[in-house]
């Protein structure tokens, strides 16, 4: 694409999603939803009037680090830590519940030959695609109802970072049993050494983002150099350390999230997200998307692989909360809450394309996944917070 042809597609973007999204808003849905929809709609799914570019997955990536910011600028530290042990085995639960399941399903479908063949690796695989949770979707509706800082909002948050680093690892596993070269302790060592780091460049940056604040306060270069540290630690968590870059950007959210003007900060930081970069983002889901190379064994397996994938996370993160002592509404916000799956998954399934593990084929299975847990989780997650005064 030319660059002045970007320039047209943005602006078909923005229009399009706020016209959806405020379409959305009046039938009492999410704008997330009426934002994806435009997407499919404009994009090669229906219209083919935008199409994907390197210059709109940029703006996208930008959106989802830029909102997993807020979302860390966001959440309550007490809450954060109040969760922390709940949020660890609901994250690991919810992990391990769909890689068997999307293992079983697999092998299910096509039969099995036995351990360590072609087909089994093929059936794991599709398991570690299912083990990713993209929570931004579920970042914006929970913003949008004011349950966000909420304890089960922190809940949903905390569980879905610490699932990140958790899938990480397994996916390196997972392709440590196919490639004997590659070491899955390095991995392992590298996500410690990122925890390391966040601590230390979290100290060090807390106090002097806290000397800055006082001495000026509501003035735009917090902000600024809030906005910096983001952009920083997104690219250092995946650079050295192999790990998402939202997961650096919702560090760096939570490093700041005590200031005294953290609101302010949030604030700031949305103006741009709401204006541009979160549009895009959400619509860009509904770019990617393209139905054509369905066939019927396909189209089965799909709808499998959709209902597998979103009910093994709600059975495994909202059991796991019913456990620790949620009431059942709550543990349900929970298992809704970790259904979504967006650019994680895709970049799981793009990961084993490339390591001969996965075929292109399934990337429709994928994106089917992402579009259906896009709209579908939003929806749901308004009506069980119906009638709830929002969070404080």
């Amino acid at each position: 694409m030319d660059r002045i042809g970007f320039f047209r597609d943005l602006a078909v973007i923005i229009v399009s999603a706020k016209l959806f999204g405020l379409l959305a808003q009046k039938l009492k849905a999410p704008q997330v939803v009426g934002e994806i929809i435009a997407g499919l709609i404009v994009g090669p799914c229906l219209l083919n009037i935008v199409g994907q570019s390197d210059y709109l997955s940029l703006i996208a990536e930008i959106g989802v680090v830029m909102l997993m910011f807020s979302a860390g600028l966001e959440t309550n530290m007490k809450d954060l830590l109040k969760t922390g042990p709940k949020a660890l085995l609901t994250a690991t639960v919810g992990v391990f519940v769909p890689l068997i399941g999307g293992t079983v399903l697999y092998l299910l479908f096509y039969g099995f030959d036995g351990f360590g063949t072609d087909k089994f690796f093929r059936a794991l695989f599709i398991g570690t695609i299912m083990t990713a949770t993209s929570v931004g979707i579920t970042v914006q509706t929970l913003k949008e109802l004011g349950h966000l800082k909420g304890e089960i909002g922190t809940l949903i948050m905390s569980s879905a970072i610490i699932d990140d680093i958790i899938g990480i690892v397994v996916l390196t596993f997972v392709i440590g049993l196919r490639s004997p070269g590659t070491s899955p302790l390095r991995v392992v060592g590298r996500v410690t050494l990122f925890i390391i780091m966040s601590i230390c460049i979290g100290f060090i940056a807390y106090y002097i983002f806290k000397w800055i604040d006082k001495r000026h306060p509501h003035q735009r270069r917090v902000p600024i150099l809030g906005l910096a540290l983001c952009m920083f630690l997104a690219f250092a968590a995946e650079e050295f350390f192999g790990i998402a870059d939202i997961t650096g950007a919702y560090v760096a959210g939570l490093i700041l999230c005590s200031l005294q003007d953290s609101d302010y900060i949030a604030r700031k930081v949305d103006i741009n997200s709401y204006m541009i970069f979160g549009p895009v983002f959400f619509a860009s889901i509904g770019l990617k998307t393209e139905f054509s190379g369905f066939d019927r064994e396909l189209v089965l397996f799909s709808v499998g692989f959709v209902l597998v994938a979103l009910l093994t996370k709600v059975i495994g993160c909202g059991l796991t909360a019913r456990l620790l002592g949620e009431n059942a509404r709550d543990s349900l916000k929970v298992g809704v809450g970790m259904m979504t799956r967006g650019e994680v998954a895709l970049i799981v399934a793009q990961k084993g394309l490339s390591v001969g593990m996965l075929d292109s084929k399934y990337f429709a299975c994928v994106i089917t996944l992402i579009i259906v847990s896009s709209i579908s989780v939003p929806i749901i997650l308004k009506q069980l917070y119906k009638h709830e005064t929002p969070a404080a």
